[in-house]
């Protein structure tokens, strides 16, 4: 008998439509450069700056609008995006950087199996050196064919120049580093104010860094957002008068408490024929063992609905796919794809001690998952060619 969800499946990301795979893209056509689809209807411009802010959902950004008084003016005229699946860093990037969904270029997660070598590699900032980052995302990105036309600039901390992260799914154009945040303010009014027609991609972590150290309640995070918000009118203000300056996120995050925290390695019932874990706390993969046959897999599958059915959806692979979170999946990413999935419904993070640090437990802001929470996004104008409305007050001419 197949199994019941207790809950009703949650929709997908709406690939091609209204994702954060559509931002780069549509920000190209709207350029005019040939071969891209203007899927967000962004208004035509000469110079375009993308600020993508890590771990700045929709709901956070609408909860602590009172904190961020800059941002909060163009919440009228905001559209709700949604970040790839899982609603991770790797996932919603990749996509950002290829316009592509998670089941064609591949990095279905924080960290997944690798079939070629049989364990579970890091999409991020512990990438296994065996895995070559053009080989795992072999598709052009969209900074690599916008700049065939027009300059195509990414403005980030230095250490993310020629990461593996960058490589896969980043790499294109020109790489402007700076380490803090007025520094790349900075670099990326000037290369705005340096060419008649250019792409800027700028990219700021520090809410992320807040968000799962303190918590999103936390006062370290709001003061993160403040600054945040600070920041970015500095950024309007000295943009030229013909830039679109639009705001994107890759994800949003939900505090988990301590005793939610789960250690699901204490359970072997629920890793009987289970041959490695992956993904992250709130959006698991279970890689099973190859031999298991079809009933036991279903016997797997029932003992996780039993234990965590009211507070997750638990699916497999077929029915993942079927059901489009991944988009269009690809044979190679297929099995990069865990055959059983635990997407956290309520708050929970369900971590694997045995392979996970100390600090995995004490992390307060969480996400991967498919709550509105976690996976709605931004997409918010600070600044549009001259002619149209501006926020924030800069030098020179302004335009009402």
């Amino acid at each position: 008998m197949p199994r019941q969800h207790r809950e009703p499946l949650p929709a997908p990301p709406a690939y091609g439509v209204s994702t954060v795979s559509e931002v780069m893209t549509s920000a190209a056509a709207a350029l005019g450069v040939d071969g891209f689809t203007n899927a967000l209807a962004l208004p035509a411009a000469r110079r375009i700056a993308v600020v993508m802010v890590d771990g700045l959902g929709m709901t956070l950004l609408r909860r602590y609008a009172a904190h961020a008084p800059f941002l909060r003016e163009g919440l009228g005229t905001a559209r709700t995006l949604s970040s790839a699946f899982p609603s991770t860093t790797a996932a919603s990037l990749a996509g950002l950087g290829t316009g592509l969904a998670p089941g064609q270029h591949g990095m279905v997660g924080y960290d997944v199996l690798d079939p070629d070598q049989g364990r579970v590699v890091n999409m991020l900032g512990r990438w296994d050196p065996a895995v070559d980052p053009l080989a795992w995302q072999p598709h052009r990105t969209v900074f690599e064919r916008v700049a065939e036309h027009l300059p195509m600039v990414t403005v980030s901390q230095p250490r993310f120049a020629d990461s593996p992260m960058t490589r896969a799914a980043l790499r294109g154009g020109r790489f402007v580093g700076a380490n803090t945040i007025h520094a790349r303010i900075d670099a990326a009014a000037t290369e705005l104010a340096a060419a008649p027609r250019v792409l800027v991609y700028f990219y700021v972590n520090d809410l992320d860094k807040a968000g799962h150290r303190y918590g999103i309640d936390s006062p370290q995070w709001i003061t993160a957002l403040e600054d945040l918000d600070a920041a970015l009118k500095l950024l309007a203000r000295r943009v030229p008068s013909d830039t679109l300056l639009l705001l994107t996120a890759d994800h949003g995050m939900v505090d988990v408490v301590r005793s939610q925290r789960i250690d699901y390695s204490e359970r072997p019932d629920l890793l009987d024929g289970v041959a490695h874990t992956g993904g992250e706390a709130r959006m698991l993969h279970l890689y099973l063992e190859p031999a298991l046959g079809a009933a036991e897999r279903e016997l797997l599958a029932e003992r996780w609905q039993e234990a965590f059915g009211n507070r997750a959806w638990i699916l497999t692979r077929q029915e993942a796919v079927a059901h489009g979170y991944f988009g269009e999946v690809s044979d190679v990413v297929l099995p990069r794809i865990g055959d059983l999935l635990v997407l956290a419904r309520e708050g929970i993070a369900l971590v694997d001690g045995r392979r996970s640090q100390p600090a995995a437990f004490e992390m307060v802001g969480q996400h991967g998952s498919l709550t509105r929470a976690e996976r709605e996004i931004p997409l918010l104008t600070l600044a549009t060619p001259a002619g149209g409305r501006r926020r924030g007050r800069r030098t020179g001419t302004e335009h009402g």
